[in-house]
C-alpha cells in the first residue's frame, strides 16, 4: 500500500480505535465487552504459546543448569579431594600397622637370641659401594653403629654393614654374590658356609659330605669370632634342595632365606651381642602338621546270616 493521505489516516484511526479498546477492557475487568472476544484469541493461540514454550524452557533451563555449575563443580572437587585424603589415610594406616607388626615380630627375635639392637628403617636401595645388592639404613655412627655388624629382622638373617656414614650406613645383603656366612644345621650342627645368589636360593656347601640331609631341613647362622661379622643363632633359611653327595669332600645344599629381601622396611642391627649362643632358640615354631581324618566303619550282621558267614563273604569279598 503507497503512503497517501487516506492510508494515515486509516493508520491514526486503527490506532485510536484500539487506544479506545484497552481503555474499555481495562475500566470493564471481568466484565470487559471484549472478554470473550480474549477469551477465543487464547482458545486460537494457546496450544501454540505451550508449543513454544516447551522448546524453549530446556534452553531455559540449561541456562540455570549454567548458572547453578559451578556450586556442583566445587562441591564434587571437595569431595573428591576428601576421598583422597582418606585414602592417604588409609594407606598410611596400614603402613603403620604393617610396620608395627614388623617391629614388634623384630622385637620378639632379638629377644629370642637376647640380641641388643638398634632400630632402623631402610631408605635406600642401590649399589652405592658397586655391590649389586645392598640397601640403605637411617642410622649410623652417631647411633653406635659400626661396620661388620649384623643386621636382621623379625623373619632372620638380612645382611652386615659395610660402610657407615654419620647418619646412615650401608648393609650389604645375604642374598649379595659376594656375601658368605657361616651356617649350623639345625639339630645336627653340621658346619657348612651359605652364599649369596642373588633372586635365587642360598648356596650352602656343607663341610661334611655325608650328612644326611632333608628338604625342610633349617640353618641358623654359626657366629664369628667377636661376634664380627655375624653372631650366632639368627635364622637363615631352609633347605629346598639337596645335590647328591657323589663321594665328594663337602656336600651341596640350596636353602630359601627366611627373609624376603625385596620387602625390606624395619631392621635391626645388632649392637650387643648375646652372652651365649643361643642355638636354635630363634628358629619359629615348626607347622604343626594337620592330621589325618580317619572314618570307623561298623558292620551289623543282618539276621539271615549268622556271624561266621558274614566273616567267610567278607574275606571273599
Amino acid at each position: 500500500m503507497r503512503d497517501t493521505r487516506e492510508s494515515r489516516l486509516l493508520l491514526v484511526l486503527l490506532i485510536a480505535i484500539a487506544f479506545a479498546l484497552i481503555t474499555v477492557d481495562i475500566r470493564g475487568g471481568k466484565d470487559s465487552p471484549v472478554d470473550g472476544a480474549r477469551q477465543a484469541a487464547a482458545t486460537v493461540f494457546g496450544p501454540i504459546e505451550n508449543g513454544v514454550s516447551s522448546a524453549v524452557d530446556p534452553v531455559g533451563n540449561a541456562i540455570e543448569a549454567v548458572k547453578g555449575s559451578g556450586g556442583r563443580h566445587d562441591r564434587i572437587a571437595q569431595l573428591e579431594r576428601d576421598n583422597a585424603a582418606l585414602k592417604a589415610k588409609l594407606g598410611s594406616d596400614d603402613r603403620t600397622r604393617s610396620r608395627v607388626r614388623q617391629l614388634d615380630k623384630m622385637l620378639k627375635t632379638a629377644g629370642a637370641g637376647q640380641y641388643g639392637i638398634k632400630g632402623a628403617e631402610v631408605i635406600a636401595i642401590g649399589a652405592a659401594q658397586g655391590f649389586s645388592w645392598t640397601v640403605t639404613i637411617d642410622v649410623g655412627a652417631n647411633d653406635g653403629i659400626k661396620r661388620d655388624m649384623t643386621v636382621l629382622n623379625g623373619d632372620g638373617l638380612v645382611g652386615r654393614v659395610t660402610t657407615v656414614g654419620p647418619n646412615t650406613a650401608t648393609v650389604l645383603l645375604a642374598n649379595d654374590p659376594d656375601f658368605t656366612v657361616g651356617t649350623r644345621m639345625e639339630s645336627t650342627d653340621e658346619l657348612g658356609f651359605a652364599s649369596g645368589q642373588g633372586d635365587r636360593p642360598l648356596r650352602v656347601e656343607l663341610l661334611n659330605g655325608k650328612a644326611k640331609i632333608r628338604n625342610g631341613d633349617r640353618l641358623v647362622t654359626f657366629g664369628s669370632q667377636a661376634d664380627k661379622p655375624f653372631v650366632p643363632g639368627v635364622p637363615v633359611g631352609i633347605v629346598t634342595r639337596v645335590d647328591p653327595s657323589g663321594g665328594d669332600l663337602t656336600r651341596t645344599l640350596y636353602v630359601t632365606p627366611y627373609v624376603s629381601f625385596t620387602k625390606l622396611d624395619i631392621v635391626g642391627v645388632v649392637v650387643q651381642a648375646p652372652r651365649k649362643d643361643p642355638r636354635d632358640e630363634v628358629l619359629p615354631a615348626k607347622p604343626k602338621p594337620t592330621p589325618t581324618p580317619t572314618v570307623t566303619v561298623t558292620v551289623t550282621p543282618s539276621a539271615g546270616v549268622p556271624a561266621d558267614g558274614l566273616q567267610q563273604q567278607q574275606q571273599e569279598q
